[in-house]
């Protein structure tokens, strides 16, 4: 079994978006918090103008080349298989998706490549209870199975996850609702340039005495454009009108360009994609979003945050960020003169309403709550599946004074830091399903003695001895061969793994003066610097001492020097070499009573 350490996998979480604008904008706090606690931060996507920004913030980016907004089918396939190859390469602690399209590939591939574990964002259903039933049964059952590979399912919109609870969408137990948020230092009307109104409302040629009504986001006829236009057409002088936000030429429902043309010949301003957003709101007086679908709006949210009454419809999303009369007015869809005569009113009320929204915003939307709750969900994920020695020491706490004997309850956790931080030999091969039956039987047999120690999370460091190594694969051969044949299966196709099996096992029942043996030995890297290791192997000496055991043998690979260097400072000395694998050098070190 051998008890050598390979290379420690990091704290690496990875965020799988469409595109790399995505991550800038709607995840960056969330990876920023990755590379703040220690870990490495990825971002998948496909490449474009904001990778350079997410790696100068120490966010390392890989490619989904076919990744695309548009309906392609074919594209979509490539990206998949794109990210397996990915997945399949990158040793990941955590892979988030965010929906629609990599929330459906990404979550079934990435439970299917053995990621510890796997947590999706639904950002908004692309589906609600008012839209075409043949719609709705297709994009309910991809989501349900979606949900069925996942570990955590988060939600930015109550109504999205009650929805799902009650049709059964999410298995029973599953959904925790993530709300939304943005940086409240960023858009407060405070904290911005006193000029910054000036100067671009005097871009915009808008006098101080106009009403500047603003709308943002992407050129696509879902988020109520063509209403927008055909509202403030007929606006008299005293209003002005502004649209920010790029356009998205790969999406069926781009704005048409002649919709476009006509809208300027109005008055209507268009400037693109801005990134001083904080000073674009505080030129506004009025913002408005009368989109048909969202999950839970940005760009209403920044407005609220700078003190704007807003003008939305009435659907779920907006209704979270806009209180009807209280900080603006909600709207039926597709109602351009209900939205024009909104704008009118919110107008005459927007010191009250501007207010409301500031107080809203404080109370509802901070970012940083947001990003506390994902950093929570990982913790809770990697604690419930056993996985929690994967966190970094900022997420952890402090081990525990003594170590305990494991229990059948410790088997997972066990099994994990095995497969994670013990190498040599071909155990890890055989993957982790095959580590938890071996587990199971260590801390059953009566002849062995595992001991574990533990934090707040769960064990981060462990040491397993037998009496008899001998006799502890024969007992495994014999009480647990089916479940271990069943769980290795799909590894031992490999005529090398069977045959580097059926080595160990020889090598198990050879004849020798010490039948004892340690087995195996772990720390978390979290948990080093701390002599746990030492104390390990102090506490299983003891106890094999106890049950008359005179001499204890270990194998180490002859190239860890760190681990032979442990094991000699423990008491153990080299005796001879031996070849548990042809060619694969190691050494025996024993310790005597």
């Amino acid at each position: 079994m051998g008890a050598e350490t390979h290379s420690a996998p990091l704290f690496r979480v990875a965020h799988l978006t469409t595109v790399d604008l995505s991550l800038r904008f709607l995840v960056f706090p969330q990876l920023k918090a990755v590379v703040d606690s220690g870990g490495e931060a990825v971002g998948i996507s496909s490449p474009g103008p904001w990778v350079s920004e997410l790696e100068a913030a120490d966010v390392h980016h890989l490619p989904l080349r076919s990744s695309t907004r548009g309906v392609s089918l074919m594209a979509d396939i490539r990206s998949a298989f794109e990210l397996w190859r990915i997945l399949r390469s990158v040793d990941l602690t955590v892979l988030h998706t965010h929906n629609p399209k990599p929330g459906l590939y990404g979550r079934i591939l990435g439970r299917i490549a053995g990621v510890p574990l796997v947590v999706n964002t639904v950002h908004g259903l692309y589906a609600t209870e008012d839209d075409p039933f043949l719609k709705r049964v297709l994009v309910y059952l991809l989501e349900a199975i979606a949900a069925r590979f996942s570990h955590v399912e988060l939600f930015q919109n109550i109504e999205d996850l009650e929805l799902c609870r009650k049709l059964r969408i999410l298995p029973s137990g599953k959904g925790e609702l993530l709300g939304n948020g943005v940086d409240l230092n960023r858009f407060d009307p405070s904290n911005v340039d006193l000029n910054a109104r000036r100067k671009v409302r005097e871009e915009l040629g808008v006098a101080e005495d106009q009403v500047l009504v603003g709308m943002v986001g992407r050129l696509v006829v879902e988020k109520g454009y063509l209403e927008f236009f055909s509202a403030v057409a007929d606006l008299d002088d005293r209003f002005a009108t502004v649209v920010v936000g790029p356009a998205d030429p790969d999406k069926p429902d781009a704005v048409p360009q002649e919709a476009i043309a006509e809208a300027k010949a109005n008055g209507t301003a268009f400037l693109g994609m801005r990134t001083d957003m904080e000073e674009i709101y505080s030129a506004l007086d009025v913002f408005v979003l009368p989109s048909h679908r969202e999950g839970f709006p940005r760009a209403a949210m920044e407005a609220a945050a700078m003190g704007l009454p807003l003008v939305a419809t009435d659907i779920r999303g907006c209704r979270q960020v806009v209180d009807n009369g209280v900080n603006g007015i909600l709207v039926p869809v597709g109602d351009a003169t209900e939205l024009r005569q909104a704008v009118l009113t919110v107008t005459e009320k927007r010191d009250e309403m501007s207010a409301a929204s500031r107080a809203i915003a404080r109370q509802r939307f901070d970012e940083d709550e947001v990003v506390r709750i994902v950093m929570e969900s990982y913790r809770a994920g990697l604690r419930s599946g056993g996985m929690a020695h994967l966190l970094p020491p900022s997420m952890s706490a402090e081990p525990a004074d003594a170590p305990r004997r494991a229990g059948v309850e410790d088997v997972a956790a066990l099994a994990n830091l095995h497969y994670d931080y013990i190498g040599g030999g071909f155990l890890r091969r055989l993957g982790r399903p095959f580590m938890r039956v071996l587990y199971k039987a260590l801390v059953t047999w009566d002849g062995s003695d595992v001991f574990l120690v533990e934090d707040g999370e769960g064990p981060v460091a462990y040491v397993a001895g037998v009496r008899n190594v001998g006799d502890f694969y024969r007992y495994f051969l014999r009480h647990h061969s089916p479940a271990a044949v069943l769980a290795a299966a799909p590894r031992m196709v490999r005529p090398s793994n069977l045959r580097r099996a059926w080595e160990t096992l020889s090598y198990g029942g050879e004849e020798s003066d010490v039948e004892a043996e340690i087995l195996a030995v772990a720390v978390a890297p979290r948990a080093r610097g701390q002599g746990l290791a030492s104390t390990l192997l102090d506490e299983v000496l003891g106890e094999l001492t106890h049950r008359g055991t005179e001499a204890v043998r270990v194998v180490v690979g002859s190239d860890n020097l760190a681990a032979l260097g442990a094991y000699e400072k423990a008491g153990f000395e080299r005796w001879r070499q031996v070849e548990v694998h042809p060619g694969e050098s190691s050494e025996m070190l024993v310790w005597r009573q």
